[in-house]
């Protein structure tokens, strides 16, 4: 009932204020491109952003009404409903030119009925891969109902899609909006290209700042700058933010300066200090093999100094349904590559990244498992030596934000800069 009454007022909302709709999904990346679209155009635009995590059937409409959830308080739902009874009936000044929108899909149907109540002017897929799939079962099913966020879209809409993901671009030509092609590929209308960490010797320590590459739109070439952040998952980011950017009429160097001065999402591929003057790789809000292995990317770029080791943290990535066994072992399959030197792994399903590492010419020696992540904390904290690189990540269920905040240099600063910190999740 509470679904019916939130979705029937912010249809009514939308008719009222008519607000510009830009609508993400995606398998990776939706939040970190809601951030950044968001500090694109607030510059120049009156905007909303979807709150939180907010992206689904009751997220949605609470973004739209910009009420957070009252939980089990029928009280503070009684309150959010006359809220948004008050912007049907008077006239909110304040209300947003543009909504950015995270629209998640958890099961079949999520991203039609999402659409369906708020329709975009402006549609971003980020990326497809193999989440969900105990409701989905293929990653062609999630591909379908992904894409119906670009399919959707009028002719007077603008579609944004990440060209270096074939399960994205193989629905090109079969949209009827404008479209807005970003990646590496050379083909990208929005192309990125010379890719580079930025890392420098301070005090005889080598101290990672964050990236920098070039930005070619239509011959025009501006170099950005992320800071605090590592990974194309960021670049990519980027780009879907810069590809909405322009479709509403700024310029690449105004774009640039804004992305110089963004502050990345919690624990999304974050640069953090850690202890014995180590280097930190905060990913541990969310996994599954795709976002494994561009977090593995990483690594194969990154210099650590002579005797310093890279080690990955790898956690259980949940909802893979049949895929469980595969993508576990498909990401053990990256390892080697990346130059990972010590492995950890947390959970159940993680043994099996240990095991097929084993199988793929790992020691003993280099690994080890732990069943909670406490534990692995604990562990990597006498393990760890100076000038370590350490990627930590984990689906939510794994919690590996944990390791992170038993590792950081400042646990004073959790709060900022580690997700998970609130008390209903330290609860859990």
């Amino acid at each position: 009932m509470l679904q019916y009454i939130l979705n029937f007022f912010s249809r009514l909302i939308l008719k009222k204020y008519q607000p510009k709709v830009i609508g993400i999904t995606g398998s990776v990346g939706k939040t970190s491109a809601k951030e950044v679209i968001f500090a694109i155009l607030e510059k120049k635009f009156k905007v909303r952003q979807a709150i939180k995590n907010y992206n689904n059937e009751l997220g949605v409409p609470l973004t739209i009404i910009d009420a957070e959830s009252g939980g089990k308080n029928i009280w503070l739902w009684l309150k959010i409903i006359l809220k948004a009874w008050w912007l049907v009936l008077k006239k909110d000044k304040n209300y947003p030119e543009i909504l950015v929108l995270e629209m998640g899909a958890d099961k079949p149907g999520d991203i039609k009925y999402l659409t369906t109540l708020a329709p975009c002017d402006i549609g971003v897929l980020t990326a497809i891969g193999p989440t969900h799939l105990e409701k989905f079962k293929t990653v062609k099913k999630v591909a379908e109902e992904k894409q119906i966020i670009i399919k959707h879209l009028t002719n007077k809409g603008v579609a944004v899609l990440n060209n270096d993901d074939e399960m994205v671009s193989e629905i090109k030509g079969k949209i009827k909006a404008e479209s807005i092609y970003f990646g590496f590929a050379e083909d990208s209308d929005l192309l990125a290209s010379d890719l580079k960490i930025i890392q420098e010797l301070e005090d005889g320590l080598l101290v990672t700042k964050g990236e920098i590459f070039k930005l070619n739109y239509k011959g025009s070439i501006v170099p950005v700058q992320l800071n605090g952040v590592v990974g194309k998952p960021s670049v990519y980011a980027a780009l879907a933010g810069v590809a909405v950017g322009v479709s509403m009429g700024l310029n690449l160097l105004e774009i640039a300066e804004a992305l110089k001065k963004m502050i990345f999402p919690k624990s999304r591929m974050r640069i953090l200090p850690g202890v014995k003057y180590t280097t930190l790789i905060d990913d541990s809000y969310n996994s599954s093999p795709k976002a494994v292995e561009m977090a593995l990317e990483v690594f194969k770029e990154m210099q650590v100094e002579p005797g310093s080791r890279k080690i990955a943290v790898l956690g259980d990535m949940l909802e893979l349904g049949n895929y469980t066994v595969e993508g576990h072992e498909l990401v053990a399959s990256y390892l080697k590559e990346a130059g990972v030197n010590f492995l950890v792994t947390v959970g159940e399903r993680a043994k099996i990244i240990a095991e097929k590492a084993i199988e793929l010419g790992y020691d003993d020696n280099q690994i080890a498992k732990f069943a909670k992540s406490e534990e692995a904390g604990l562990f990597l904290q006498e393990k760890l030596q100076i000038g370590d690189l350490v990627l930590i990540k984990g689906s939510q269920g794994a919690r590996m934000e944990r390791i992170v905040v038993e590792l950081m240099a400042e646990p004073l600063q959790r709060d900022a800069l580690v997700c998970r910190q609130d008390k209903t999740w330290k609860n859990k």
